[in-house]
């Protein structure tokens, strides 16, 4: 059907749509023109709106055509055209008022629809991310619960162009750094998981359909992961200059490649004096999994020890090697050997304390 700008509701919702529509940039830009110039061709030369609805019905009386969304904005809503439904809807009283303009709707009726495929089929006028349709799937549920209290948890975009500041690919990265069924030793190393955000979610989506879930299992952690992620970030610096001068060297962190004035953490925005690059966090971070153990069923995980006490063990061993490695962030983020070094030294803190623990318990029994 063709609908008269004016007589487009305003309030269709746009959360079925695996794009946030983002009108700054030179395709939008051009869809506004056409909504607020005086060529009346804009439904001949614009592909429309496409919108998703449990039902419709048009009255032949009164040419009254009523669509039933439901409250499930999941499913029922705009699902393609949501850049041309912005441009109408903010700048049509712009539209010159002896100009009438029409936009054409195609609306996809069913109780069953699926929308992931549609949203995958339609969107293709740009390309929509594999992230942002798994999305509409809710694939995304038990991250969402894992974090559902933490400070950053209305911060987490997950669709594309989403104003939010933190991309659900920056927590698919930490958990694919510690990925234990497919890391589980120093044989292999997570590079991924600072080189390649379509290698981990190609991880985490094909483990989806396993039963159980290595991802789901992990995004239960997610909430320790993050403070130990930030307690890397915020520490780097003060480990760093303790290895400087316990070899009689100046300790000019500032200085390095890679590292500038800090602003605020990755997630809860606490205080951070350096903003350090990714590709030396993540050797550091990915070491970690050495203290992530499976159940005998291996239906849970459970870390043997706590990751920050062996931080402060092990943190200025790990930024010493990190940095002795490779002072390009670049090149340390994708370094093998430097990821496989640091998950030894994680490792060989782990036996010690085991060790420990296993002498005092020799002496308490004797």
């Amino acid at each position: 059907m063709w609908v008269n700008f004016k007589d487009l509701p305003s309030d269709i919702s746009l959360d079925v749509n695996p794009r946030k529509p983002k009108m700054t940039t030179a395709v939008a830009k051009q869809l506004i023109k056409a909504v607020k110039d005086s060529d009346s061709a804009f439904d001949v030369n614009n592909r429309g709106i496409v919108i998703t609805a449990k039902s419709v019905h048009f009255n032949t009386k009164d040419n009254m055509l009523t669509l039933n969304l439901d409250s499930d904005t999941s499913r029922y809503g705009i699902l393609d055209g949501g850049h041309t439904y912005t441009a109408i809807i903010d700048h049509r009283d712009e539209t010159p008022q002896d100009v009438e303009k029409f936009v054409r709707l195609e609306i996809i009726v069913g109780d069953d629809l699926d929308v992931a495929a549609l949203a995958d089929a339609r969107n293709t006028s740009i390309q929509v991310s594999d992230i942002a349709l798994f999305e509409l799937d809710d694939k995304f549920g038990f991250i969402k619960n894992a974090i559902s209290n933490e400070p950053y948890a209305d911060e987490i975009a997950y669709k594309d162009n989403d104003t939010k500041r933190i991309p659900v690919a920056d927590l698919l990265k930490l958990l694919f750094a510690v990925n234990i069924k497919r890391y589980p030793d120093d044989s292999k190393a997570p590079i991924q998981a600072y080189s390649g955000k379509a290698a981990v979610f190609k991880d985490y989506r094909s483990e989806y359909a396993h039963q159980p879930n290595i991802y789901e299992e992990l995004a239960i952690e997610l909430p320790k992961l993050i403070v130990l992620y930030e307690t890397i970030q915020k520490e780097i610096g003060d480990k760093y200059r303790q290895f400087k001068r316990a070899n009689g060297k100046k300790a000019k962190f500032g200085a390095v490649r890679g590292v500038e004035k800090g602003t605020a953490t990755s997630f809860t925005q606490s205080k951070l004096d350096y903003d350090v690059s990714n590709g030396f966090i993540m050797p550091i971070f990915g070491a970690f999994r050495a203290l992530l153990k499976f159940n005998e069923t291996k239906t849970a995980i459970h870390w043997m020890f706590d990751p920050l006490m062996v931080w402060q063990k092990a943190g200025e061993r790990l930024v010493q090697n990190t940095f002795d490695t490779d002072t390009n962030p670049q090149q340390a983020g994708k370094s093998k050997t430097l990821w496989q070094a640091n998950y030894r030294i994680v490792d060989s803190v782990k036996k010690d304390i085991i060790i420990a623990q296993m002498q005092s318990q020799y002496s308490n029994n004797n």
